[in-house]
């Protein structure tokens, strides 16, 4: 078996193609994403998510998604029911912290059964982010809420239950988005708040939960740290705030490579994100060029990062014997998710 090199791809539709699969048996990535292009019924799912794993010879071989609710949700009906989205909790804890915990909490639960029914390990969940007024849309109801401690509270329950479901969450993006007033898909935002401020505000939901095992990076600069480079390939912020400051020492991995925030040609992109102390490059849009340029300045999963990703993927080998029908039904009780 190939050494896994340090990377997750996307494919470009909805089976594999031979280009890919050789591709993919050379370079070994560690994982793999799915986005809607790639989903269509079931056994499809299913086939082309064993046939990922196959290509690189690992049974565990992680496949992401982002399942949040709302309008981020690969995976719609009859697959899986459409959720609300992490706003509408917010506004439920804020008329009753239980019931918005527990909905919080019941609903990643039933992502995990959702999510496993087709292979898929690893959700792309919980957004920590904070937003303030004024703020790029791109986050807006994707976050529980505008004030740090409702993030931590219904971010936690959301990585519990996937956890408690056996699927991997995904804390994102780190050290925080909420402040970005571009969309990272198409510019780089700068945030200029003081340092104190984003310890105080953007941070603390990720410093709360750092036991997690895994998170995303943000594309996005913050000045009063690193004026040149934004966080997913800034040493400074990786390493003084993620890792020291926040106190994170899960696994990290960069957002998608394909964004525009990020500039340069692929082969450097990976080469920045690995110099700077991310352990995975994520690429997801599939396009094969792109991905062999990724793949052409990534190195293989070794050292801290390698215990890293050994240590994520125990969080994804344990499942509560939780009843589907109970927790649908509990569910249902606080909002009335399409079958």
């Amino acid at each position: 078996m190939t050494e896994s090199k340090s990377m997750i791809l996307g494919c470009a539709g909805k089976s594999l193609t031979r280009d890919e699969i050789r591709f993919y048996r050379n370079e070994c990535p560690w994982g793999f994403i799915l986005f809607a292009r790639n989903i269509g019924e079931t056994e499809q799912i299913r086939d082309l998510v064993a046939a990922m794993r196959d290509c690189v010879g690992r049974a565990d071989a992680p496949v992401f998604i982002d399942q949040e609710g709302g309008r981020v949700q690969r995976l719609r009906p009859p697959l899986a029911p459409n959720y609300p989205a992490a706003g509408a909790l917010g506004a439920l804890w804020r008329d009753d912290h239980d019931a918005g915990t527990r909905a919080a909490w019941l609903m990643a639960r039933l992502h995990a059964f959702d999510l496993l029914r087709y292979g898929i390990t690893a959700d792309c969940l919980p957004v920590l982010d904070v937003p303030i007024e004024g703020a790029s849309d791109v986050i807006g109801a994707r976050a529980y809420g505008k004030e740090p401690r409702a993030v931590i509270e219904l971010g936690r329950a959301a990585a519990e239950g996937l956890m408690a479901g056996g699927v991997l969450p995904v804390m994102k993006h780190i050290p925080g988005h909420g402040r970005a007033f571009a969309d990272t898909h198409f510019e780089l935002p700068t945030v200029d708040a003081s340092i104190g401020e984003l310890q105080r505000h953007d941070f603390a939901p990720f410093r709360e939960l750092n036991h997690l095992p895994m998170a995303m990076t943000a594309h996005v600069v913050y000045s009063a740290i690193d004026r040149k480079n934004p966080a997913t390939i800034s040493g400074k912020v990786i390493e003084k705030i993620i890792r020291d400051e926040i106190g994170f020492d899960g696994l990290l991995m960069s957002d998608d490579t394909s964004m525009k925030a990020l500039s340069g040609d692929f082969p450097s992109k990976a080469a920045a994100i690995l110099a700077a102390g991310c352990d995975l490059v994520l690429h997801c849009n599939g396009v094969f060029e792109e991905m062999a340029g990724i793949a052409s300045r990534t190195t293989g999963l070794e050292g801290k990062s390698f215990e890293r990703a050994e240590r994520a993927l125990t969080y994804i080998r344990n499942r509560d014997v939780a009843d589907e029908t109970e927790i649908r039904a509990e569910f249902a009780s606080y909002f009335d998710a399409a079958a």
